[in-house]
């Protein structure tokens, strides 16, 4: 089951200086919001919280309704750097939020198959991260932040160094492991194209809040962008920023 993120007039930073000030924020269970902003207005701030490695200075932050307390295993996080641990193969850096959480080697090994089946690195299970393209390594990423069944993956600007094919490339991944799994993701991005084409909604924050949150026209389609209602919102995002 997936994951219902609720900000209510939340606060992020220093007292007196937030980075983020009285924020109101509903992510439904199963949705992709898309957040999107100018440099340093607070986005990763805001997926920092949602993870529960930053306490709100104001507000309240829930999931399901309940106080969002800190890190908690039904949340997954996913960076631009990959994190991947350089002496761990493939296999084993999947596998490391299950060997953290003391699950049995032998329950592991059926969910880190599938997933490094699910991400297309069949093949690669004993490579280590510096054997692997940029992409691969994104996609060993993906597989251990959902190997074990988040109910919600927080994403910042995950293919943000990568180039523009593979970064299309891993667009595609995520859209065909989200339609399986329909976990909630929050994604963080600097390009207005991208939340266009992975959000259901975008959410903009701009001036130390959230200035604006738009409906995004379906269906998910690189095609799309022609379309003249997706024209006009993306416009409305550029101008918003």
């Amino acid at each position: 089951m997936s994951l219902r993120l609720t900000a209510r007039g939340l606060s992020l930073g220093h007292p007196g200086h937030p980075v983020l000030d009285g924020v109101d924020l509903d992510v439904g269970p199963g949705e992709v919001l898309a957040v999107v902003g100018s440099s340093g207005g607070g986005k990763s701030t805001l997926l920092r919280a949602l993870a529960g490695l930053l306490r709100p200075s104001g507000g309240e932050l829930l999931a399901d309704g309940e106080p969002l307390r800190g890190p908690a295993a039904d949340r997954a996080l996913v960076f631009q750097d990959d994190g991947l641990l350089p002496w761990r193969s493939v296999r084993r850096n999947v596998e490391l939020p299950l060997a953290v959480r003391r699950v049995p080697r032998a329950e592991r090994r059926e969910p880190v198959a599938e997933w490094i089946g699910r991400v297309g690195l069949e093949g690669l299970e004993r490579r280590l991260p510096r054997e692997l393209s940029g992409g691969q390594r994104q996609r060993v990423q993906l597989a251990r932040a959902l190997v074990g069944s988040p109910r919600a993956v927080l994403m910042d600007e995950p293919f943000g160094a990568l180039d523009a094919q593979t970064r299309a490339a891993m667009q595609q991944l995520l859209l065909t492991v989200w339609q399986r799994q329909r976990c909630t993701v929050v994604f963080v991005t600097h390009d207005v194209d991208e939340a266009l084409l992975l959000g259901d909604r975008i959410a903009v924050l701009g001036g130390g809040t959230l200035a604006a949150v738009h409906d995004v026209p379906r269906p998910r389609d690189p095609g799309s962008r022609a379309d003249p209602a997706v024209r006009r919102l993306r416009e409305a995002v550029l101008a918003a920023l």
